[in-house]
C-alpha cells in the first residue's frame, strides 16, 4: 500500500543515525497513529489526488489507489443513494476542494471491483496553509451499511407487519361484519347487548319479531320494558342482572311482554360480558320465543289431570253400581210385593206401579248420567249452573220410601245456585242422607242449611281460598255418632271405628272426593251417641 512518506532529515552525521527534528517526528507519529486507525482515511491535494490513504480505506475500496494520479477517492464505483452514478467531481471530496468547507450528511454508495456495495457516510474538511489557502483535504469514510441494512430490514419488516395488520384487520372487520350480520338475521332469537344497567345498546330482527319493537323505538330503553308489572314490582329484572354479575349468567323461563301488550313465554339467558381486566362491560341477553311449547305442555299436563280425575271418578262408578243404585232398586222390589198383597184393591195397586215405574225412571236416569258422564273428556263439559232445592229434591223422591219405614224427619233452608256437577251433587246430598238414616236410632232427625262466607270467615279455614266466597252448607243429624279422634277416618274406604261397625265408608269416601272435585272442603264433628255434623265448602 503506498502512503504518505515518513518524514526524515537531510543534515549529515557521522556514527548513529540523526533523530528528525520535532516537527517530522510529530508527523511521523500521526501518520503512524492514522494508519492504525480501524475508520476509513485518506487525503488529497488540492487538485484531488490521493497523496495518503491508510489500511482501512483500502480494506473498505477493495483496493489500493495509486498515489499522486487517482483523483478525489480510491472507489471503483460511487453511486447516489438513490442507485444512479455519481460523476467523480460531484463526490463529497470534490464539492469540499472546490468549495473549501467541510461536507456532512451526504451518503454515497461505494461499490468494489468484487461487486459488493458499501453504504458510506463521507466526512471530507479541507486543509489549508499558514497563509488561509486550500492545500488538499481529509476524508473520513463511516461504513454504514449494517445500520442501513438493518433499518432496511426494520422498513421491510415494518411494511410487512403494516401489511398483515392491515390484513388482519380487514379479516377481522369482515369477520365482524358477518357476525354482526348473522345475529342480525337470526329471527327465532332475540339477540341484545345491554349496558351494565341494562339499558338496550342494539337490536336484532329476531328481537323485533319476538318483542314487537323496532330497533329505532328500542335504543335507550331499559329491558325492564319487557316484563310484567307484578315482575317489576318484585325486581325481577335486576335480580338478573345482579345473578349474571355475581355468577357470569342468569337464566330464567316466564310470561314476557310484547310492544301490543300481548303476552309470551320466554326462555332467557344473561351472561355478563368482561373487558381485558375482567371487568364487567355489559351484557348479552338472548330470549328464545317458547309460547307454542309452553301451551302444549300445560295442554299435557291438564290432559293429564283430566286422565286422573276420570280415572278416579271410574273408581267411584263401581261402588255407584253396589251402593247408590241400590235404593231406587229397593223400591222397586219392595212395591212390587206390595202390589201383588194389595190384589184384587186395583187403586191400591196402582199407587204401588206407579211408584215403581218412577223408581224405575229414577233409576235409569241415575244409570243414564254414570254413563254419560263417564264419557266427558273436559270439565267445562261437566260443570254448569246447579240449583242445589232441585238436587235436594231428586234426592228426597229417591229416599222417600226409607224416609217413610224409619220416620225419618228432614228439614232445610231455601239452598242457592252453584257451578256444579249435579250427578255428582246429587251423589253428595243422597250418601249423607243415606248415611245419617242408617246409622241413628229411632225417628232420625236431620237438618240442612247454608250461608255465603267471605274474607275473615273464610281465613279461619287454611285450605279454602281467601280471595274467593264460599257456600257453607251445614249438615247435622241426631245419629249415633263417633268419638271426636276419628274425625279424620270417617272419610276413607272401609274404615272401621273404635267397637262400633259403621260400615264400609264407601259413602262418605265419596262425599269427601266429590267436595275436592268441586274444589271445596268437608269435615265432619261428632260425639258418641251425640249425632253428628257434616260442615261443607263450595266456591262460588
Amino acid at each position: 500500500m503506498k502512503t504518505l512518506q515518513k518524514p526524515s532529515s537531510n543534515a549529515s552525521h557521522t556514527g548513529p543515525a540523526a533523530r528528525p527534528n520535532a516537527s517530522a517526528q510529530a508527523n511521523y507519529d500521526t501518520i503512524d497513529l492514522i494508519e492504525d486507525l480501524p475508520v476509513a482515511i485518506y487525503i488529497c491535494d488540492k487538485e484531488g489526488r490521493i497523496t495518503f490513504f491508510n489500511h482501512a480505506a483500502a480494506q473498505l475500496w477493495g483496493r489500493e489507489p495509486e498515489i499522486g494520479k487517482e483523483l478525489w477517492c480510491g472507489s471503483w464505483k460511487i453511486y447516489n443513494t438513490d442507485g444512479t452514478l455519481l460523476a467523480l467531481d460531484e463526490c463529497p471530496m470534490s464539492i469540499t476542494l472546490k468549495e473549501g468547507f467541510a461536507l456532512k450528511g451526504k451518503e454515497v454508495i461505494v461499490e468494489r471491483p468484487d461487486g459488493v456495495r458499501i453504504n458510506v457516510l463521507p466526512h471530507p474538511k479541507p486543509i489549508f496553509d499558514a497563509d488561509g489557502n486550500i492545500v488538499g483535504a481529509v476524508n473520513m469514510l463511516i461504513d454504514i451499511t449494517e445500520k442501513r441494512s438493518n433499518e432496511q430490514y426494520l422498513k421491510e419488516l415494518s411494511h410487512s407487519l403494516e401489511a398483515k395488520v392491515a390484513e388482519r384487520t380487514l379479516t377481522l372487520k369482515k369477520s365482524e361484519e358477518r357476525y354482526h350480520k348473522m345475529i342480525d338475521e337470526v329471527q327465532e332469537y332475540a339477540i341484545l347487548l345491554l349496558d351494565i344497567n341494562g339499558n338496550i345498546l342494539n337490536w336484532n330482527k329476531g328481537a323485533q319479531r319476538i318483542k314487537g319493537y323496532t330497533e329505532k323505538e328500542i335504543i335507550g330503553k331499559n329491558f325492564r320494558i319487557f316484563y310484567l308489572p307484578e315482575d317489576r314490582e318484585a325486581g325481577v329484572p335486576e335480580k338478573l342482572i345482579k345473578q349474571a354479575t355475581e355468577k357470569g349468567k342468569a337464566a330464567l323461563e316466564g310470561w314476557r311482554l310484547r310492544k301490543n301488550g300481548e303476552q309470551f313465554w320466554g326462555s332467557i339467558v344473561i351472561t355478563a360480558l368482561h373487558d381485558e381486566q375482567g371487568n364487567i362491560i355489559g351484557f348479552s341477553k338472548v330470549t328464545r320465543d317458547l309460547t307454542a311449547m309452553k301451551k302444549a305442555n300445560d295442554q299435557k299436563i291438564q290432559y293429564a289431570k283430566e286422565l286422573e280425575f276420570r280415572n278416579k271418578e271410574l273408581e267411584q262408578f263401581a261402588f255407584i253400581a253396589s251402593h247408590d243404585l241400590q235404593e231406587p232398586l229397593r223400591k222397586i222390589k219392595t212395591f212390587a210385593i206390595l202390589s201383588q198383597k194389595s190384589y184384587p184393591n186395583e187403586e191400591l195397586a196402582k199407587s204401588y206401579i206407579d211408584k215403581i215405574s218412577s223408581a224405575a225412571t229414577r233409576m235409569s236416569g241415575l244409570i243414564k248420567d254414570v254413563l254419560a258422564y263417564s264419557q266427558l273428556t273436559y270439565f267445562d263439559e261437566v260443570f254448569k249452573p246447579t240449583d242445589l232445592n232441585a238436587v235436594l229434591d231428586n234426592v228426597l223422591t229417591d229416599f222417600e220410601l226409607l224416609i217413610q219405614e224409619r220416620h225419618a224427619t228432614i228439614t232445610n233452608t231455601p239452598l242457592p245456585a252453584i257451578n256444579g256437577i249435579p250427578f255428582q251433587l246429587e251423589q253428595l246430598f243422597g250418601n249423607l242422607i243415606s248415611n245419617s238414616i242408617k246409622f241413628s236410632n229411632d225417628d232420625p232427625l236431620i237438618e240442612i242449611s247454608s250461608e255465603i262466607i267471605i274474607n275473615g270467615e273464610v281465613k279461619k279455614h287454611p285450605l279454602l281460598n281467601p280471595a274467593m266466597r264460599y257456600l257453607k252448607i251445614t249438615y247435622t243429624d241426631n245419629g249415633i255418632g263417633f268419638e271426636p279422634k276419628y274425625a279424620d277416618q270417617v272419610f276413607k274406604l272401609f274404615q272401621r271405628l273404635n267397637s262400633i261397625e259403621y260400615g264400609n265408608g264407601i259413602g262418605l269416601a265419596l262425599c269427601k272426593k266429590i267436595v275436592e272435585n268441586h274444589n271445596g272442603q268437608i269435615t265432619a264433628t261428632s260425639e258418641l251417641n251425640k249425632g253428628t255434623t257434616f260442615t261443607i265448602f263450595l266456591p262460588l
